[in-house]
């Protein structure tokens, strides 16, 4: 059996679940920025039907705003906020059993180095090797990454917009039903295949996605800094309980 997944998706909407389905995804992996965890959950229990399930996930934002690192948690029992050490996040997802993803691969300034990923390679199950984002050259020095460190690949849409979903998705050559299922089939490294549109739709999905990330950085970054306060999944939120005070780098 073939069991479509798209493993990051930032937007959850009625026209999200429509093109998800339209596209045959059986699942889509729901991970919003600086969303905390519950709230997530709740969403995604809304969003799941028998056509579409819709799993919850963390982008953990882990270092400083200049030297992020961002690494992908599903499955995870407890919360974890951004913007503490690398190390500090590993240890997390490692303790609670989670299953790590690494998008975009040595993009920019927000992503895992090769020598990150060497040095958690024990603890990744899967590698990003194909983005809508990023150019040619970006994709193949992900695949390359992914070849060297014998680590299995996966593809998303990373859909910020919703026109966005669908256009990546990672094919598991195996038998899925439940969140859990899904979660051991990456666990496992299942075989599968990375599908996505390289076409003209893909280069208008690039464009589209690139404009929202110039957003992302500018106007969208000063509301978060400077206008709305403490950010919901900063490490000294009292929604932590005081547990990563001491790891917050800023």
């Amino acid at each position: 059996m073939t069991y479509r997944v798209d493993p990051h998706v930032k937007v959850l909407t009625d026209r999200v679940v429509e093109r998800a389905k339209r596209a045959g995804l059986d699942a889509i992996v729901y991970a919003p920025h600086f969303t905390r965890l519950p709230e997530t959950r709740e969403r995604a229990a809304a969003y799941s039907d028998d056509d579409l399930l819709v799993i919850p996930a963390r982008e953990v934002f882990t270092g400083t705003w200049r030297n992020r690192k961002h690494v992908l948690a599903l499955g995870l029992e407890e919360p974890v906020p951004d913007f503490i050490p690398l190390e500090t996040a590993m240890a997390e997802f490692e303790r609670q059993g989670a299953t790590v993803l690494v998008p975009h691969p040595e993009f920019a300034n927000v992503s895992l180095s090769e020598a990150d990923l060497r040095r958690y390679a024990d603890v990744i199950d899967a590698i990003e090797i194909f983005n809508p984002r990023h150019f040619p050259w970006d994709n193949r020095r992900a695949r390359d990454l992914a070849d060297s460190l014998s680590l299995p690949p996966f593809t998303s849409s990373y859909a910020h917009l919703p026109r966005s979903v669908g256009v990546a998705h990672t094919a598991l050559e195996a038998a899925i039903e439940t969140e859990a299922d899904l979660l051991e089939a990456f666990d496992d490294g299942v075989a599968r295949r990375v599908i996505y549109d390289d076409g003209p739709y893909r280069w208008s999905t690039t464009a589209s996605e690139l404009g929202h990330l110039v957003y992302e950085n500018t106007w969208e970054k000063v509301d978060r800094l400077f206008l709305s306060g403490t950010e919901p999944t900063h490490p000294q939120h009292i929604a932590y309980d005081g547990r990563f005070d001491d790891a917050a780098v800023y």
